[in-house]
């Protein structure tokens, strides 16, 4: 029989502890609340149990929750880990239960909107047409953790012989889908999506690799690339300068037009794209030569906000087509912001004696399968610093100063 009554229960009402025996205790606190503890020993250590608040857990069932305890210790098992370890799968369940209410569409919805922030309108636009035109039809209903490799190839095998860039960009999209919401913890496991080791045995390669082939973007030769890079020198505005870090480093176009100062080292010469960045969604360091870490100390810094080259539109960044525009007035129509990395690639061919995996890797474009790759992990980071040092000084040297080079020797 325990000490206290109901009554006495109800009405106590000075701060202090009272013992019902057993273990069970009232703590009464100066603001008045009054909560149920069970006090225990196990394995020689004291434990403490919290068992609710009064009135909500009356006397009758603190004694009959501090009863339950006291079973689990006579089995030797510890009441306060057996009670959390009930709650997690309780929690666990519930978390399944609303996993299974979200949809891949809207999962696709709430990605867009995480990182669309950065996106042109076009391309957030593009993005989201493209899986509503061939992935919500077959996956947008299904829940994240339902979607196996048999649904996705059943997505992308209408269309991969015959749209088979559209497709892999598709299944790109799904895979970093898929990858959120394994971050969310609405899935586990692989990555259905995913190409290496996975998808390249299941779909054509070849058609893949033709779909590559066939896209070609307008490039200036090589060889015009001094001369422009004098005229461009002759500019201080953004665009001449982001058209300059362009053909300098090789990146991407909308690498530049975002890039942040807080991704650049002056110092140590890197800049380091976060994984989010990048197309194949991997961090990558791209090293600087000596002539951008120059250029780069030479510009202005706008406060108020992060970017290299900040612009007025709802990015933040200067317009998409702002290099563009800035080439056709130089009387260059013909030639394209993606061409510039052919036009390195080529030089690199032509008057390097660089591994192929270097050029490559310049461009981040790793080719290595996934074998390779698990044995060779490396960036190749200083070999790729030579390499750009060397196109640096190429395309920096004015045309009239150039006399006849023999090829880079490089291994």
């Amino acid at each position: 029989m325990g000490k206290l009554n109901p009554k006495q229960v109800e009405n106590l009402v000075e701060a202090g502890t009272y013992e019902d025996g057993d273990g069970l205790r009232l703590e009464v606190k100066a603001s008045g609340s009054k909560s149920w503890t069970f006090r225990y020993q196990l394995g020689g250590r004291r434990r403490e149990m919290g068992l609710g608040k009064f009135p909500t857990v009356p006397l009758k069932l603190a004694r009959q929750l501090a009863a339950d305890a006291r079973k689990l210790l006579a089995t030797g098992a510890d009441p306060l880990a057996t009670r959390d370890a009930e709650r997690a799968a309780t929690r666990e369940v519930e978390h399944q239960t609303a996993a299974r209410q979200v949809s891949f569409q809207m999962l696709a919805t709430d990605y867009q909107a995480a990182h669309g922030a950065s996106w042109s309108e076009k391309w957030r636009k593009g993005w989201l047409r493209k899986l509503e035109l061939y992935a919500f039809p077959i996956i947008g209903k299904l829940p994240a953790d339902a979607i196996q490799t048999e649904h996705v190839l059943k997505v992308l095998r209408p269309i991969w012989a015959t749209k088979t860039r559209t497709a892999d960009e598709v299944r790109g999209q799904i895979e970093q889908i898929l990858d959120a919401a394994k971050a969310r913890r609405l899935r586990e496991g692989d990555n259905p999506a995913r190409w290496r080791g996975h998808l390249d045995n299941l779909l054509s390669k070849a058609e893949k690799k033709k779909a590559r082939q066939r896209q070609h973007f307008p490039a200036m030769d090589w060889r015009g690339i001094p001369k422009l890079m004098v005229d461009l020198s002759k500019s201080s505005r953004r665009d001449a300068v982001a058209a300059r870090l362009l053909i300098l480093t090789g990146a991407r176009s909308h690498m530049i037009r975002f890039a942040e100062w807080s991704e650049f080292d002056l110092e140590a010469a890197v800049w380091s794209l976060p994984a989010e960045r990048m197309k194949m969604r991997k961090p990558f360091d791209i090293p600087l030569a000596q002539e951008v870490v120059e250029m780069l100390h030479g510009m202005e810094r706008t406060e108020a906000s992060p970017y290299l080259f900040p612009g007025q539109g709802k990015s933040g960044v200067m317009h998409a087509n702002a290099i563009r525009n800035l080439l056709h007035g130089l009387g260059h129509d013909d030639i394209t912001r993606h061409g510039f990395r052919s036009s390195f690639r080529d030089w690199a061919n032509e008057r390097t004696h660089y591994p192929r995996e270097v050029c490559e890797l310049a461009l981040a474009h790793d080719e290595r399968d996934q074998t390779e790759a698990a044995y060779s992990r490396s960036d190749f980071l200083d070999k790729r610093r030579a390499l750009m040092a060397d196109w640096a000084n190429y395309a920096t040297t004015p045309p009239s100063s150039k006399v006849v080079q023999a090829d880079f020797k490089r291994t």
